[in-house]
């Protein structure tokens, strides 16, 4: 299914986890839906989907219920299922490698230091497939990684972050459209 794009948002699932900076995958892909008027409601492959259309192509939007650290699970059942290839996944996830409110789109490469990621290369035995990284910034000096990754975002930083992940979402839709080396011309400031 050539014409057809799995986008996944990485985080964790359940209330309490809402607005951290973990879930700003999940952040990016609820305003994609939002934004093309899709639904991510089904419960299927470990994941809420929502199925849809985007710039033209038919898109599954992938939310895993997995808890991070396993999200590949999940992204490897919707794969096998839809018989999609890694060159037309897309995954937006956080990143504390990148500065707050910056994001870098690359078209494949290794997983950093995300447990998700690694998860999710580890499952599907390749990482031929573009990436939407949101900068969340490094902990602050003291901080557990953990802790500060399931921290809530302070107010004078919700207003940065909301407009990356704004554009995570449009980064997203202009790979679509115009492919990824013209969306990371036109975000990878």
């Amino acid at each position: 299914m050539d014409n057809t794009y799995i986008i996944a948002g990485l985080g964790n699932p359940g209330n309490k986890y809402d607005n951290t900076r973990h879930n700003v995958g999940f952040d990016a892909v609820d305003l994609l839906a939002y934004l093309n008027n899709i639904s991510i409601s089904k419960v299927k492959f470990k994941a809420l989907i929502g199925e849809g259309n985007i710039e033209g192509k038919r898109v599954i939007l992938v939310k895993p219920q997995t808890f991070m650290n396993l999200s590949g699970e999940s992204l490897r059942e919707v794969i096998e299922w839809y018989k999609i290839p890694a060159r037309n996944i897309i995954v937006m996830f956080d990143d504390i490698d990148l500065e707050l409110g910056k994001i870098r789109i690359r078209p494949k490469g290794s997983s950093g230091t995300h447990n998700g990621m690694r998860n999710i290369l580890y499952q599907i035995q390749s990482d031929e497939f573009p990436r939407v990284r949101i900068g969340i910034d490094r902990p602050p000096e003291g901080w557990n990684l953990a802790d500060y990754v399931l921290s809530k975002f302070s107010p004078a930083e919700r207003g940065t972050i909301n407009d990356s992940i704004k554009n995570a979402a449009q980064a997203v839709a202009e790979i679509l459209k115009s492919g990824v080396d013209a969306a990371m011309n036109k975000f990878n400031k």
